[in-house]
């Protein structure tokens, strides 16, 4: 069933953490952290922001890009592994935050997979009923859940928040007009018919004998928190960087090639790729694997870092602004995440 991605959106922390800064606060230099990552800087949230602001924030924007009104959604899904609470759902603070109910909203846990993840389950939701619009955000405020004192976790990750409203060829459309093709065709556009546009094919997965390599290990129901943890750091973040390394280019390469598979595409009719953006190294690696040219590659790492689950919906939404993306344009999402998880996407827009 034919589907779009009506509007996008983004919201970042206005503090810029440099290689520089960070360089004053743990043993490393600007040199290793762009040679081993290519991350230049990041935005870290301040101490009143938690994941639910930038989730608002970046969902609000993607209503007002797709002309649709927040209080109009059918449903709110928010990817996250830094939620405000356990619970309730950080979907539920943003609803609060402005001022909303009735329509469902709840939390998808899938790491850096989670945008992909709660992608998929919106693409269902309105494969059962068309008129559904359905506002998918992922966020993250990595800051706050990293030792600073780990220097081969903390110069990863940075925080901020990305969002995208799905609607059905019966919802309501780009700038506001109703179904009917003849009030929405682009005279640009490639395609006729923007509902033309939509999910190609997808592939997913998980493997959870293999979660101890990327967790924090305290903090829930399996080590309460208590003086220890705090003083053993394990509510922070704890990773096998060796192992994640292998098995990220190893998933994520090959969910992209399935899902190209399934969609009966080859990678040379891909506009774009958007990656997760977890490391230089492990996003060529997967461009090597996969095979498709370097300039089709999106690239936000060196001015976000690893945002996790809003990594690909920020990196989505600035492809957008920078004209990366036309009406008619297949594009290609994959990532790779804590659990392990893994998920690949392909679109036409």
């Amino acid at each position: 069933m034919a589907m779009k991605i009506i509007g996008t959106g983004a919201a970042l922390p206005e503090k810029v953490l440099t290689n520089g800064d960070l360089e004053k606060i743990v043993d490393t230099t600007d040199q290793w952290i762009r040679e081993r990552t290519g991350i230049v800087e990041r935005r870290i949230a301040d101490e009143t922001t938690a994941t639910s602001d930038l989730a608002a924030d970046a969902l609000v924007k993607a209503c007002q890009q797709a002309n649709v009104k927040p209080a109009e959604l059918d449903a709110i899904i928010v990817a996250t592994s830094t939620p405000d609470t356990i619970y309730p759902a950080t979907a539920c603070w943003v609803q609060k935050k402005l001022g909303l109910r009735g329509m469902v909203a709840f939390d998808v846990s899938a790491g850096c997979s989670g945008f992909l993840f709660a992608l998929e389950i919106a693409v269902n939701l309105v494969r059962a009923d068309a008129r559904k619009r359905i506002g998918v955000i992922g966020a993250e405020v990595m800051s706050k859940v990293v030792n600073w004192k780990d220097r081969a976790t903390c110069v990863l990750f940075g925080d901020g928040a990305g969002a995208a409203i799905l609607a059905g060829s019966t919802g309501k459309a780009e700038c506001g007009a109703e179904s009917d093709p003849k009030q929405i065709q682009n005279p640009k556009s490639k395609i006729q018919n923007p509902f033309e546009s939509g999910p190609l094919a997808s592939n997913w997965g998980s493997d959870g004998n293999l979660a101890p390599l990327l967790y924090q290990p305290a903090g829930g129901t399996r080590v309460p928190f208590s003086e220890q943890v705090l003083h053993d750091m394990s509510h922070t973040v704890h990773m096998e960087g060796n192992a994640v390394f292998k098995h990220a280019v190893r998933t994520m390469g090959d969910a992209a090639v399935r899902a190209m598979k399934d969609a009966g595409i080859g990678d040379t009719q891909v506009k774009l790729v958007i990656p997760h953006q977890a490391n230089m190294r492990i996003m060529e690696a997967v461009r090597v694997r996969v095979g498709y040219p370097k300039e089709k590659q999106f690239e936000i790492i060196q001015k976000y870092g690893n945002m996790s689950a809003a990594t690909i919906p920020v990196a989505l939404d600035e492809a957008r602004r920078a004209g990366r993306i036309q009406d008619g344009d297949i594009i290609l999402m994959t990532a790779f995440g804590t659990g392990f998880t893994w998920a690949a996407s392909v679109w036409r827009w």
